[in-house]
């Protein structure tokens, strides 16, 4: 099957090997040397099931009636076989379809052959294991049991009629495959034996029962498994393991091998939404999450939480944050998590570190808002990270923690991107259900359900609309714009920049000591007021208040009473009530009497004459020094320096701990923590045009010459050539000089002189390159083995 694949990827023509490559382009990863070589790497396993699972519920059936069937079989006989599993009477649609699903197969290199002769590719077999829920042939079943095992079940299942002595596995599988024995011994277990028939026959097939290899004949079999495993009908593989051999499940199912088969998707359901109502919610959701962002970056700047032992953020930062930005803690969770994954914030990479905001954060924030959404929506849709499980435990029962390392999903990208394409086809302003998704990316991606999956869905859906990417459930343009194929760059902020708010550069200020903002302010006033006031309510407008403490953070910002209340007058809509402009100038005027200094180290000697000596000294100048008593002298830098420093100037300090005890130091290693890289998403988005015609012109290339070598040539016989080693050395670079054929015997591995024709190439480094006529390959030859050299006669 092999060869006949190889053959006919042989025939195709370019075109058509270019569309494989194209939607295959792992096969080119790198180019193959020739057609065996993409032959070989289309047929592998890995490459098989990767393709497979991209291939949607109908054209997988197809592939498993092909894989189910004997081989080769005719597009007739594989619509017919197709059409049983119908939900309605085949008609012209569903034969057009199933024609081009064939065609798409070829395409991908799953099946091959004329339409007379359809069979799949190799590897597709061994990957389905259980194709259409079908376990495996009674030959695969029987294979480990004992030959006496196998004569039994012969016996019992024949009824002694019309069996041979041959008792093998292939006559146990010959009879099972006759619908007549098969009906017979179904018709001769009880009632509970054939209910569990029916429970495996649409998959899947196996099960677990307590000692499933016990030997039980029919004529002994009291249990429902005995009458089962004794009529062959279930076959054990394992100690606690049986499984419905393939021929009896298709006896079961009529002969079907699926059902309820749908040549096209299930619809979308859900209800419809007025499109400006949908793009005016997602516009302001867009808005909202940005604000969220920069204002949790901001708080972090000023207030930054810790980072955890093993990772992440602790539950009561978490909390914070959900206070702060007035959102329940799934929202808020996806808010940190993907100003993380955009490098907004990061760890500062010491042992005791805390979560701050980046050198990329100053950059991003001055951009536009739409073009800060852009990063933001982007950033989520391609990062690998689920801000959903937060707060969920792992396999070993450990929290997971926003930012921790294991909230990773490899499949996470994958799946935004596919639901938010199903959303994009379901029409302008519909709002699918869950439900109704979850079940078209069933039919999409069959053999990529399964509860990570739904609940990656669910998480999307809940995400998309708190980001903005969707409004009232339904894909909204700027949101559609972020798909693969649109310009995310430019499309999706153009298409939302007309639907935000026009942000305001005025407050409503209040006799009671609050602000009132009617709207969404511009972002150097609303970072003002987050740093002179705290936000008391949000909602259709946020409320800010100041007091005593938040007029001293401004003061510690550098602010000066004046600049205070004059900046309050600018952005003011109504003069500055007389409490607040008494609570500034109160603060002001008391701000700063006492001062509080940082000193990394200290001098302390009871000889204030020595520490005159010193503070004369120029060389102490670098390690910036400040008398504070007669005897005690601060310094900026680390006590290590400052006593390796005052030891260079001649000095013999001593090193002091807090508690005034002499520290007694050893030789220590010491390491710094690196940065963990930070890998941008990958998105690809297939190869160009150039790049697969070029591969495959050079696989026909190779091709071509792998088919275009020489055959073995025998060697010639008698004794084998002996001449001494400067004669050996002369002709051997004569005939390179020449390009002539040599006759010379040469000493294996285990000393036996053997004959060769050669072609020599060339000689370097005491070894002989040269093609081998009598293997047909090139080989090297150690020159202290050539025993000798003869012309060719």
């Amino acid at each position: 099957m092999s060869t006949e694949f190889t053959e006919w990827l042989r025939s195709r023509s370019d075109d058509q090997l270019r569309a494989l490559v194209a939607v295959r382009p792992e096969l080119i990863t790198p180019v193959p040397a020739h057609l065996e070589g993409l032959s070989g790497r289309a047929s592998s396993p890995s490459a098989v099931g990767r393709v497979l699972d991209r291939l949607d519920l109908f054209t997988l059936s197809v592939i498993e009636t092909l894989a189910v069937l004997p081989s080769p079989i005719t597009a007739k006989a594989l619509c017919t076989q197709m059409s049983r599993a119908l939900r309605r009477s085949p008609d012209a649609t569903f034969r057009r379809t199933l024609k081009e699903t064939v065609e798409r197969l070829r395409t991908l290199a799953l099946v091959y052959g004329p339409d007379g002769a359809l069979a799949p590719a190799p590897g597709v077999r061994e990957i389905l294991e259980t194709p259409a829920g079908l376990g495996p042939p009674a030959v695969e079943v029987f294979r480990h049991h004992p030959a006496e095992r196998l004569a039994e079940l012969v016996q019992d299942i024949g009824d002694g009629a019309g069996v041979t002595g041959d008792s093998t596995k292939e006559t146990l599988a010959a009879l099972l495959g006759d619908p007549g024995v098969v009906g017979r011994l179904i018709q001769d277990v009880s009632p509970q034996a054939r209910a569990a028939l029916n429970e495996l026959a649409w998959g899947p097939p196996s099960g677990r029962v307590p000692n499933a290899r016990r030997e039980v004949r029919a004529a002994t079999a009291q249990s429902p498994i005995e009458q089962l495993l004794s009529r062959a009908l279930l076959g054990a593989t394992g100690e606690e393991t049986v499984v419905l051999p393939r021929e009896v499940a298709l006896f079961l199912r009529d002969g079907r091998i699926h059902q309820d088969l749908s040549p096209v998707p299930p619809p979308l359901e859900g209800a419809g939404r007025d499109r400006k109502l949908a793009d005016r919610t997602a516009a302001g959701q867009a808005f909202a999450f940005t604000r969220a962002v920069e204002e949790l970056c901001e708080r972090w700047s000023s207030d930054p939480p810790g980072v955890l032992r093993g990772g992440g953020l602790a539950v009561r930062d978490l909390k914070r944050a959900a206070g702060l930005l007035d959102l329940p803690e799934w929202a808020a969770g996806l808010v940190i998590e993907v100003a993380h994954a955009a490098g907004l914030v990061s760890a500062s990479g010491t042992v005791d570190g805390d979560w701050l905001p980046t050198p990329a954060y100053d950059a991003w924030r001055v951009k536009g808002t739409e073009d800060r959404w852009t990063v933001l929506a982007t950033t989520w849709l391609t990062m690998d990270r689920v801000p959903g499980v937060i707060g969920e435990r792992d396999d070993r029962d450990r929290l997971l923690n926003a930012l921790h390392p294991d909230l990773r999903r490899s499949s996470a990208a994958e799946v935004r991107t596919t639901t938010l394409g199903m959303l994009a086809v379901a029409g302008p302003g519909l709002s699918p259900t869950p439900e109704s998704v979850r079940e078209r990316l069933a039919w999409e991606q069959p053999r990529r359900r399964g509860g990570q999956r739904d609940q990656l869905v669910e998480f999307t859906l809940r995400e998309a609309e708190q980001l903005g990417v969707t409004g009232l459930g339904a894909i909204v343009d700027h949101g559609r714009a972020l798909l693969p194929g649109g310009d995310r760059a430019m499309s999706a902020g153009r298409l939302l920049a007309p639907l935000l708010p026009e942000p305001l550069d005025h407050v409503l200020l209040q006799a009671d000591l609050t602000a009132v903002a009617p709207g969404p302010l511009t972002s150097d006033l609303r970072r003002w007021l987050a740093l002179a006031a705290d936000v008391e309510s949000t909602g259709g407008a946020t409320v800010y208040r100041f007091d005593e403490r938040s007029i001293r953070r401004a003061l510690d910002a550098g602010q000066s009473a004046d600049e205070m209340l004059a900046m309050l007058e600018r952005h003011s809509a109504t003069p500055v009530p007389q409490p607040l402009g008494y609570l500034v100038t109160d603060v002001a005027r008391r701000h700063g009497r006492m001062r509080v200094g940082t000193a990394s180290a200290y001098v302390r000697c009871d000889d204030p004459s020595l520490l005159d000596e010193v503070m004369a000294d120029r060389r102490a100048l670098p390690l910036r020094l400040r008398r504070l008593a007669p005897t005690v002298i601060a310094s900026k830098t680390t006590r290590p320096t400052l006593v390796d420093s005052l030891r260079a100037m001649g000095y013999a300090p001593a090193a002091e701990s807090l508690d005034g005890d002499v520290i007694i130091t050893q030789l220590d290693v010491r390491r710094t923590e690196g940065q963990p890289l930070v890998r941008p998403p990958v998105t690809f988005n297939g190869l160009e045009a150039d790049v697969v015609a070029a591969a495959v012109r050079a696989v026909r290339a190779g091709d071509a010459a792998h088919q275009a070598r020489r055959a073995p040539v025998d060697a010639p016989g008698g004794q084998v050539p002996r001449s001494p080693a400067t004669a050996t050395i002369v002709a051997l670079r004569e005939a390179i000089r020449q390009g002539s054929q040599v006759w010379i015997g040469y000493l294996d591995s285990q000393g036996n002189a053997t004959s060769r024709i050669l072609e020599p190439a060339r000689m370097e480094g005491g070894y002989l390159t040269a093609y081998d006529e009598t293997r047909a390959a090139v080989h090297r030859f150690a020159l202290h083995r050539i025993t000798g050299i003869a012309d060719i006669n």
